[in-house]
């Protein structure tokens, strides 16, 4: 048995290997059950124990295999585990699903695997086309989302994120950045994907908060999906190709002097955690080190010594405002800071800490869907008996899961903040 999750150790895709490690694992989570209500895996895994009398090494296969299959990559589990590396015991159960994941897929790749992971093709192929995609894809459950459903596995009746029109990195091309006096800093902005090709208003207001705070906000070029998709999907190649380009300029960026910011919660994990993890070297480490998530970012702003964020907003601030948190910003563990930030502004915040049963492009697919709607409830019954009318959501993916379950479409944390100092909505 080999405790590793390094894909290049030679024994990493033995499957005789993985079995015994994934026995081991699941004793030790057995004996323990604080992640009994994280997700659907665990209490999978003991229930599945219990039907053998707690004989953990009678698993079959598939009882071994379902657990994997359940596990969507949320991360909270490092939250509450106390046997994560360091420990002697060296326990990181996302990585030894991951593990799973890859040697089954080993070599192989499926045409949503292809279609999920190539995030940058299909942007710049569908913002140019966003009218006539959007039509097509927005009605839940009709022929083309079927027809998709049969072929790419993303299922009929999911809300799935648009396509824009301008693409976020054209229109920060295109305008002319304000002259900023006393410039507290300047920053490299990796917008990903979702605010690039989806959702490129959440960047226009990112960048106007920032400057209101004289700091400046440049986009490295070259930058490319973080490779969250092939992470995720097992896909080690496809995630390493991405993270090779990446690394090298974001970390020329911050050895010009600029901070790395992340405006979506899964990719900012990404850079932090995951490139450390799986590609190690001087570069991963210096980008770990900073890299912050937007918000995160402008509380830092707000307390450090010599620097100050604008704490006058004069526009439109909602009387109380929902605000669910991520399970993968909430992994980082730095705190609620997007939440910290909107209480700035004086509206009353409702906290929902209930996962949306998206956690990247699990959510999405066609098999797992009824079960991610059964993880999302809690969620949704929380949202609905907060009242409020405004919802706040830093990732775009849970944001859908969020509108199809109740109705609501959530405002990106930044955003609400770029109301409240009442900076325009125009590009």
């Amino acid at each position: 048995m080999t405790v590793t999750y390094d894909p290049q150790h030679p024994k990493y895709y033995d499957e005789g290997d993985l079995r015994e490690e994934l026995t081991r694992v699941y004793d030790l989570c057995h004996g323990c059950r604080l992640c009994y209500n994280l997700c659907p895996s665990f209490p999978t895994m003991f229930k599945a124990i219990d039907g053998h009398d707690g004989e953990v090494p009678a698993l079959t296969t598939d009882e071994q295999d379902k657990v994997v299959d359940e596990c969507y990559q949320c991360k909270l589990c490092y939250v509450k585990c106390p046997y994560v590396p360091p420990h002697e015991w060296q326990l990181d159960f996302p990585r030894l699903m991951l593990r799973a994941a890859a040697i089954r897929k080993h070599g192989r790749r499926s045409l949503a695997d292809q279609v999920l992971g190539r995030t940058d093709l299909l942007g710049a192929v569908n913002t140019r086309m966003s009218p006539l995609v959007n039509a097509a894809t927005r009605a839940r459950g009709s022929a083309v989302r079927k027809v998709m459903e049969r072929t790419v596995g993303l299922a009929a009746e999911r809300v799935l994120p648009p396509y824009a029109r301008q693409r976020f990195s054209t229109w920060s091309k295109k305008r002319s950045a304000p002259a900023l006096h006393n410039r507290q800093a300047t920053v490299a902005l990796f917008p990903t994907c979702f605010v690039e090709y989806n959702y490129p208003a959440i960047g226009h207001d990112l960048v106007k908060v920032y400057e209101h705070n004289r700091v400046g906000c440049e986009l490295p070029e070259g930058i490319k999906c973080c490779g969250a998709p092939w992470l995720h999907a097992g896909d080690f190649p496809g995630f390493l190709a991405l993270a090779k380009k990446n690394l090298p300029r974001l970390a020329q960026a911050i050895r010009q002097g600029k901070d790395v910011v992340v405006p979506q919660p899964t990719c900012g994990y990404v850079l932090k955690r995951d490139y450390l993890e799986y590609v190690g070297g001087p570069d991963a480490e210096l980008l770990a080190a900073h890299t912050f998530d937007a918000c995160e970012y402008l509380m830092r702003l707000h307390r450090d010594e010599g620097r100050e964020l604008d704490t006058s907003f004069t526009g439109e601030v909602p009387e109380a405002v929902t605000y669910h948190v991520p399970c993968h910003l909430q992994a980082q563990n730095v705190g609620l800071k997007s939440r910290d930030l909107m209480k700035l502004t004086g509206t009353k915040i409702t906290l929902v800490n209930k996962c949306s049963g998206i956690d990247g492009a699990w959510g999405l697919r066609a098999a797992n869907y009824d079960l991610a709607r059964q993880v999302a409830q809690p969620m949704a019954e929380a949202i609905r008996q907060a009242g409020n009318a405004v919802v706040a959501d830093d990732c775009a993916l849970a944001s859908g899961a969020v509108e199809e379950e109740t109705g609501i479409t959530p405002v990106h944390p930044l955003q609400l903040i770029a109301r409240a100092y009442g900076l325009s909505r125009e590009p």
